[in-house]
């Protein structure tokens, strides 16, 4: 691992949007599709390499699958590399278009 910069495309931006006003702070990638309405053939490789990089981490959810009544999920939150990441990707991506596409904290 390494914090090599991943692929910025408009899809790996939706899915650091989907962190930038999440309550709570980890998401499911089931979460994440839904926010970003990508499919998931699209959105693992894109969190495979935001993790790749540090931009995320993810770890299981605890709890016994049977007590919980369904498989754990996977949970995943932006690091505070990939959050000073994000904002310097979204403000080059910004200055490329000319305007503001969502507003990252």
């Amino acid at each position: 691992m390494g914090h090599q910069i991943p692929r910025i495309t408009t899809q790996t931006l939706r899915v650091l949007g989907a962190f930038t006003n999440s309550q709570p702070e980890e998401l499911s990638g089931a979460e994440i599709a839904k926010r970003t309405g990508l499919q998931s053939g699209t959105l693992y490789p894109i969190l495979a390499r935001l993790e790749q990089a540090e931009w995320l981490e993810s770890k299981w959810e605890s709890g016994d699958p049977h007590e919980l009544g369904r498989p754990r999920r996977r949970l995943y939150q932006l690091t505070g590399f990939g959050a000073k990441s994000a904002r310097a990707a979204y403000m080059e991506v910004t200055e490329m278009i000319g305007g503001p596409v969502w507003q990252l904290r």
